[in-house]
């Protein structure tokens, strides 16, 4: 389990545990948070689930695949550093804790 903390596009924020195993998207949907739509339903086909992942973060990631960065190219204002698609990010224990903010809008 890991915490997980989404921040709007507004500053709002939600603090919410995510199980092991799930994706990073996947616990935004079952916990209801706004600003990830995640149209494929994680199938890594489009970029509706778009972040920005906090500074700190980005070097605790596991790099991007290609699929993942072709998509990502679809983004809306992808940073090349800090952007992910939250369907890709496996939850692991070593996550907790991390930050990741969405954008203004999904396209």
């Amino acid at each position: 389990m890991a915490k997980i903390t989404y921040i709007e596009h507004d500053g709002t924020e939600h603090v919410v545990d995510v199980a092991t195993g799930m994706t990073v998207m996947e616990g935004a949907r079952d916990n209801d948070i706004p600003g990830i739509d995640a149209d494929c339903g994680g199938a890594c086909a489009c970029s509706t689930c778009h972040v920005y992942v906090h500074p700190d973060w980005v070097d605790k990631l596991p790099a991007k695949d290609d699929m993942e960065v072709d998509m990502l190219d679809f983004a809306y204002e992808p940073d090349a550093v800090r952007s992910r698609l939250t369907c890709q990010v496996k939850v692991t224990d070593a996550l907790d804790g991390l930050v990741v903010q969405m954008p203004e809008k999904q396209i």
